[in-house]
């Protein structure tokens, strides 16, 4: 096996396209170590080699469909038995859903992708962790989340609003990481309206992606690829930032009491202890 003892390792999750493969290519170059987590195999395996031609290393690639809890549990499995650090863990997949479907373990697709699966891979390898991001968004400011009852979107499904709800899950779980693993620090961002394979199913929001003025893939990495490398004390644990600068969220996603309800029942949506 090469020996990594002077390498980070990465692991970036929704890794075979958009930010995630934008992020994995610059990280990559950097000289780091990174694994790609995607859900689609083959567009996995040619992101594979669009990072091995830009750094000259095959990175290992993991297949996992957030959609299941079963996949991101064997993902997890497979990253503790494959190595004993994970210096950083990127939680950058995510989807927006166009119409409501509830995957098979009974959630709401966007929550469950977005949130429950990245909450649940963090938390089954929490003791390999040495940094945390999280991609995020200024969507959050369209979510209404009840951590009471995370499937509260299904019943008047609004697709951007059930994914500006997960997005607001994104920045509570990561600011009650930083509370409650003190050792691992953890930060969300927005990396901007970025034209990615979003919504491909939908004809309208496809023809606007490829029509209006969104950031390329690699200028929404930016923020993600700064927040791996940037020294911890220059950072704000728990902190919420876009293009490389701290920003303050809304209300609704800065109220560590509705963190903290949310952990408490994530833990409880996919069978782990609070």
């Amino acid at each position: 096996m090469e020996d990594l003892t002077e390498r980070r390792i990465v692991v970036v999750t929704g890794a075979s396209s958009g930010i995630g493969l934008a992020a994995a290519v610059d990280l990559a170059r950097r000289g780091d170590h990174v694994v790609l987590v995607g859900r689609d195999p083959a567009r996995l395996q040619i992101a594979g080699d669009r990072v091995r031609e830009a750094s000259g290393e095959r990175p290992e690639l993991f297949r996992a469909d957030f959609a299941v809890l079963d996949d991101v549990r064997r993902l997890a499995e497979q990253l503790r038995a494959g190595y004993d650090r994970i210096d950083v863990l990127a939680n950058n997949a995510g989807a927006i859903v166009l119409q409501p479907i509830t995957t098979v373990d009974g959630f709401e697709l966007s929550m469950q992708a977005n949130h429950l699966a990245p909450f649940l891979l963090s938390t089954l390898l929490r003791d390999r962790i040495g940094r945390l991001v999280v991609t995020a968004s200024d969507a959050h400011r369209s979510g209404i989340l009840d951590p009471d009852d995370l499937n509260a979107a299904l019943r008047r499904y609004r697709p951007f609003q059930a994914y500006g709800t997960s997005k607001q899950a994104n920045i509570l779980f990561t600011a009650e990481a930083a509370r409650r693993w003190p050792e691992v620090p953890a930060y969300a961002f927005h990396p901007g309206v970025v034209r990615t394979r979003f919504g491909n199913e939908s004809r309208v929001v496809a023809l606007g992606m490829r029509l209006l003025p969104f950031r390329s893939p690699d200028k929404g990495a930016e923020t993600l690829v700064w927040l791996a490398n940037q020294d911890p004390s220059r950072l704000v644990t728990g902190g919420y930032y876009a293009d490389r600068k701290a920003h303050r969220p809304r209300a609704k996603a800065s109220d560590p009491a509705l963190a903290a309800r949310l952990w408490t029942a994530s833990a409880r949506a996919v069978g782990v202890p609070a």
